[in-house]
């Protein structure tokens, strides 16, 4: 069984005089809309009226999936640990957002199907080569799903340890939007049909043999355990349709609230972990900061399930952290609005009565 976690929900003592701040400030009340919103969040989980995420931290994991077999992507499975180079030399679209805006970008490897070489930049955290083909057997052993959640756990320590407040995640991994909509159908109980997409590509034929993929896999789970989806505990969910790199981005996610450190959350499939990770623990939502909706058909449904409120809708399906990175800056800007704008009362002027 993976590391039990306690995640109390920030103090409301501090509500009051954030919202006092924020109103007060010269400006019409709401007028800075979601800003608005980000700050009183990031407030009520720092406890303090002036919030700061000037130290963030980009943290992909990486890892591959057995099911890619059953040809449900476009791309061969070889491009996992290309893109995982990639990001280490720094052509990856968040390794160049990440150096635009001065954040430092970590890579850990939880399951790529490949021997990586050592680099500054990444992270060996490698729980195995791959998942198994969970259309025809169990994702991963009991060990592995508590390996695969402890990585992000200590990912989650390493960088807070390191003064870091504020965590962004993305991931790669060939095939995981299809591990990522397995998994949102098996937790809320959606059809296959809703919540499987085009991913990188895929074409109505493409997405109609994902959809069954992912049907057969979920009935092949149900018999092996003896039980329907909507009755398999978190454990049971991970062990039969888990992602390693999706577990780990929900145990570094369940840290970082138990640490009470907000994240970003980024596309569809970190929603997803998120979605797995509030199955562990519900109070880790109140430490989730919602990037961006993305293109994946699902992620809307997913973020309205969530009841989510995401800072951007760019028409982005890239993953890998590219939609919360570049959802950094206007959260920067939430903390900066409430630290430095002039209140109605030290600028002289006049409120509204």
């Amino acid at each position: 069984m993976f590391k039990q976690f306690t995640i109390q929900a920030p103090l409301p003592a501090i509500e009051a005089e954030l919202q006092q701040k924020i109103d007060g400030k010269t400006k019409p009340l709401g007028a800075l809309g979601e800003l608005e919103n980000i700050a009183f969040q990031l407030g009520r989980i720092q406890q303090t009226s002036t919030p700061n995420v000037s130290n963030a931290k980009m943290v992909v994991f990486a890892a591959d999936h057995g099911v890619v077999a059953q040809g449900i992507s476009l791309f061969p499975q070889e491009v996992t640990p290309q893109m995982v180079m990639n990001f280490l030399m720094g052509g990856a679209a968040v390794s160049v957002f990440c150096e635009q805006h001065h954040v430092p970008l970590r890579v850990v490897d939880v399951g790529v199907n490949a021997a990586l070489d050592e680099h500054p930049l990444l992270g060996n955290r490698k729980v195995a080569f791959a998942s198994k083909d969970f259309s025809q057997e169990a994702a991963m052993s009991a060990e592995q799903v508590a390996q695969s959640i402890q990585a992000g756990v200590d990912e989650a320590d390493f960088a807070i340890d390191d003064g870091v407040n504020l965590l962004m995640f993305g991931e790669m991994g060939i095939g995981n939007t299809c591990v990522s909509s397995c998994m949102m159908t098996a937790l809320i109980g959606v059809s296959a049909t809703d919540s499987a997409g085009r991913g990188t590509g895929l074409d109505s034929a493409g997405v109609s043999h994902k959809v069954q993929i992912i049907e057969q896999s979920l009935r092949r789970a149900e018999h092996a355990t003896g039980q329907v989806m909507s009755e398999w505990s978190a454990q049971t969910l991970a062990e039969q349709v888990g992602g390693f790199e999706i577990l780990a981005m929900a145990g570094a996610m369940l840290q970082s609230a138990q640490r009470q450190t907000a994240f970003v959350v980024d596309g569809f499939i970190c929603s997803v972990a998120l979605l797995f990770a509030q199955k562990v623990v519900p109070n880790v939502r109140e430490y989730a900061i919602f990037a961006h909706q993305s293109n994946e058909k699902a992620h809307k449904m997913l973020l309205s399930h969530l009841s989510a409120e995401p800072i951007l809708s760019l028409d982005l399906r890239l993953g890998e952290g590219s939609g919360a990175i570049l959802a950094y800056p206007l959260i920067k800007s939430a903390c900066v609005f409430l630290k430095n704008m002039a209140s109605f009362e030290s600028a002289g002027v006049s409120d509204s009565k």
